[in-house]
This record gives C-alpha cells, structure tokens and sequence, in this order.
C-alpha cells in the first residue's frame, strides 16, 4: 500500500461533480433488534454531522456488524428511526439507501474478483445513471454520453487511489492493501454522504496500517463525507476518530473523545473484565 493517495481539491472536485455527495446528518435514535430470544441490539443511538470522524468499538460479539446492517437495510429494525439528512432509511432496500448516500465496505473485502479493477468501480458509478433498458438496447446518444462520464469517473476514481496503472488486472490480483484501497474507492463511485468501514485495518501490518490512517484521513477530508468506522485496532481507533461509541452486549455503554472513552470504567470493564 502506498502512503498516500494522489487527491487535489480540484481531482476530488470533479470526481465527485454531481453525485451528490455534500454531507448530510446521520441520526440513529432507540433502534432495537432482536432475533428469536437474542436482543442483539438496545436502544442504538447515534448522532453522525457532516464530515465527521466517528468509530463504533465492542468487544467481539457486542453487535457492531448488526448495527451496519441495520443502518444499509440489511435487516429491518424491530423499532426505532434511522434518517440520513432528515430523509428515513427504515424499509427502504439496500440499494435505495445507497442511493440515498450511504455505502459501505466490509470486514471480509467483497469486491468482484473475478473483474477487473476499473470494471469494478465503474458497476458502483452505475448506481447514479438515468438511461433506461430502451436507451441501452438502441445506444441512445443520451445513453453513450452518460457511458463515457461513467467510464472518466472511474478513471479519475483510480487515479486519485493510485490504481490507475492497475486498472486491467483482476481485483484478485491485488495485493491486500489494494484490495482495501479499491473498495473505498468502489464506495466512493456511488456519491455517498456517509461512509461506513467495517474493520478497514484486518490483517493489515504496521506500515499498511500507517497508510490506511492516512488514506482515511484524506478522504474524509477531501471528499466531505462523513466516515463512522468499526475497528477493533485500538490504535487505528484513538489516532482517527473524534467521537467513539462503545457497544457491549448489544447495549451503548459510552460515548465521547477518545480521551474520554480510554477512562470511561464501564469500557475497561466490558474489554478487561472486573478484578
């Protein structure tokens, strides 16, 4: 991975042209989920502002995963609200929520790996075209011309993730750090407002991981959106985030600075246990 991602104002400014992506307010007021007799989460709430840095921590187990599923419409709340810039996400598929702006990735990467670098980010930029299926078939003029944006998109894309050059290998083919690179970059291709990153650090060795704080840094502050992370690297964690909220059983425990979690006794019983 390299230390740095070749980002300008003025590449992320066009990148982004249209999709959308101007930050909006993420809120998260008493969702509740149950499955069968296990309550795996309790009154999750959260607060997410535009262009913020926020991290969601637990010991393994403690419903993380559930709650990024929950906010992509993976599962459905049994109650509460979700609202991304005012709009509700409850019952919508996870297709419309991405629509809406928010996008994720994933702990265990899920890029199309049998396709090639520039072909998977350019699926996620299809997720903003108007041709329709008509349009396709007789190669409107329309249609062509929203191709080739599309195709520059991706392009650009690749370029200020420094995989340009990489843009005809199989995404399998990369090395793991690129992996990851691509698949933020695959999630930005959709125009978000809030990205969500599920364990962005896994498997990744001390320089990778000196990278990645400073790719995600980049991006949230280039791009505008906000960002709220699972990590369970404590450093990777305490280093970026600006507000933490710690889940344990299901339950919120703590929210603050990352200061202020670190003392937090109700953390460091759930992470070390009573003496």
């Amino acid at each position: 991975m390299s230390s740095g991602i070749s980002i300008t104002m003025s590449d992320a400014s066009e990148v982004l042209k249209g999709s959308g992506a101007a930050g909006e307010a993420l809120e998260v007021r008493g969702v509740f989920k149950s499955f069968g007799g296990l309550k795996a989460v309790q009154d999750f709430r959260l607060s997410l502002p535009p262009a913020a840095l926020y991290g969601l921590i637990g010991p393994n187990g403690a419903g993380k995963t559930t709650c990024f599923n929950l906010l992509t419409g993976v599962y459905r709340p049994d109650q509460g609200e979700i609202t991304l810039g005012g709009k509700s996400l409850i019952g919508l598929r996870p297709s419309e929520i991405a629509f809406t702006g928010l996008a994720r990735t994933f702990q265990n990467i899920r890029l199309f790996g049998e396709l090639s670098v520039f072909e998977n980010v350019k699926l996620a930029c299809h997720l903003r075209t108007t041709h329709s299926l008509a349009g396709v078939i007789l190669r409107s003029g329309w249609q062509r011309a929203e191709e080739a944006a599309i195709r520059e998109r991706a392009r650009a894309l690749l370029q200020v993730f420094n995989l340009h050059d990489r843009m005809d290998e199989s995404a399998r083919n990369l090395p793991y750090g690129d992996q990851r690179r691509l698949e933020i970059a695959r999630a930005l291709a959709t125009g978000p407002k809030v990205l969500l990153l599920d364990e962005p650090a896994a498997g990744m060795n001390p320089q990778e991981k000196k990278d990645l704080r400073k790719l995600i840094r980049e991006v949230r502050d280039v791009f505008g959106v906000s960002i709220l992370m699972i990590e369970h690297d404590m450093g990777v964690v305490m280093d970026l985030c600006e507000r933490i909220t710690v889940l344990d059983y299901g339950i919120p425990i703590a929210e603050g600075t990352p200061h202020e979690i670190q003392k937090n006794p109700k953390v460091i019983e759930a992470y070390l246990g009573k003496e």
